[in-house]
């Protein structure tokens, strides 16, 4: 009896060995003598979360560290995902022109993520959206909401005291959110008061801090932010019917919102009122903090701004400001403030979906990854950016950008 189990566990662990073998070989007699190696890879020691921890810490660092030791192309394994971070021109141009990526299916998750929208629905209504938002907010159409978007932000400054020791971000945010949000879905359709917009601004502001957590990873990981997001899903839930049954049939006295609810029809529509909310606030707020804070931390600088707008516009509050697209092509100093903020505080990463095997720099990249670039690097990057950080270089005894 002994002797007849001993014969079978050594059947078995004989045919267990041939199909190793023949796997193996098999691996061999397949795989292209030609083909190129994966990037250098950064995993971590912990399953699935791999470098996530050590890359949460502090992101850009974490990338510029690992882009000083494996070069222009590297893997990071985080959270479950493959992220393979490029830089230089090989990279740049693979990243924007390859046909091997995919913005679509880089962002589809993240979308899920963060406002619940199925990925059925995504792909179904994202073409869609997008050439309405890019027709109504073209540069020819920009006129009526400059217009607005002036009167709602003097009414709002109006309201400010001369002094103060509030914190700037706040103060960005307390004028930026009520002018945008009042122009792009309509006066007093989102909570803007002062009675009203207390909890909706302690939710959004938990909803947009993590936003950057909450796409990546499930929101039972971040119980605040899930409970933020779900409280503002469902004041648009009751927003929505309300501005259907309202709906201007005049193109012309139509919101961004409504716009917006012409084109989706009803499917999902308190979701992508949600990230109108959002992406309307996301970036606006950001560079309006940063332009204003690198103005006032260089007098010389500050002195400039101030003598271009008073040219232009007056001393202060010797009229009622009204400013127009015409006027703001008078102020060039103050737009190359703008796009300069824009330049030192841009993203740290952007991505997209690897589909097909891609080939940079004699390696390859597998379908599956997300490819990963950086602008706020990329934007310090001497090769691209030569005469602005030489200037900057010249004047590092004094407070600069």
């Amino acid at each position: 009896m002994a002797e007849g189990r001993m014969m079978e566990l050594h059947s078995a662990v004989g045919i267990l060995l041939g199909l190793l073998v023949g796997l193996l070989v098999r691996s061999l007699l397949t795989r292209s003598p030609h083909r190129l190696p994966p990037p250098p890879c950064i995993r971590g020691w912990i399953p699935w979360l791999g470098a996530a921890l050590q890359m949460g810490k502090d992101p850009l660092e974490f990338i510029q560290r690992a882009r000083q030791k494996h070069g222009p192309i590297f893997t990071v394994v985080a959270a479950g995902n493959r992220l393979t971070f490029v830089s230089g021109d090989e990279g740049m141009s693979a990243f924007f022109k390859s046909k091997e990526v995919n913005f679509l299916q880089a962002v589809q998750k993240p979308v899920q993520h963060t406002a619940s929208v199925k990925e059925e629905t995504f792909y179904k209504l994202h073409g869609d959206i997008l050439k309405m938002m890019t027709f109504r907010l073209s540069h020819n159409r920009l006129n009526a909401h400059v217009t607005r978007l002036c009167s709602e932000f003097s009414s709002h400054l109006d309201q400010l005291s001369s002094q103060g020791t509030k914190e700037l971000y706040d103060l960005v945010r307390q004028v930026m959110y009520p002018a945008v949000v009042d122009n792009l879905f309509g006066k007093g359709v989102c909570p803007t008061t002062k009675d009203t917009i207390k909890e909706f601004e302690e939710h959004f502001r938990t909803f947009d801090e993590g936003f950057e957590r909450g796409s990546q990873l499930p929101e039972w990981f971040f119980k605040n932010w899930s409970l933020s997001k779900q409280w503002l899903l469902k004041l648009f839930k009751n927003i929505i019917p309300k501005e259907e049954e309202s709906k201007p049939s005049e193109d012309s006295a139509k919101t961004l919102l409504h716009h917006l609810l012409d084109t989706i029809r009803g499917n999902s529509a308190h979701n992508f009122s949600l990230l109108l909310l959002w992406a309307s606030q996301a970036n606006a707020n950001p560079v309006s903090f940063w332009t204003l804070a690198f103005i006032i931390s260089d007098p010389e600088i500050y002195k400039k701004v101030i003598s271009e707008i008073t040219s232009v516009f007056g001393e202060r509050g010797q009229h009622h400001l009204s400013i127009t697209a015409v006027d703001l092509k008078k102020v060039p100093y103050v737009k190359s403030c703008v796009l300069e903020a824009i330049r030192l505080r841009s993203p740290g990463v952007i991505t997209r979906k690897v589909v097909k095997p891609l080939k940079v720099y004699n390696y390859e990249i597998p379908p599956g990854d997300l490819l990963m670039l950086s602008p706020y690097w990329i934007h310090r990057d001497p090769k691209y950016f030569f005469q602005i950080l030489k200037n900057l270089n010249q004047n590092a005894g004094r407070r600069r950008w």
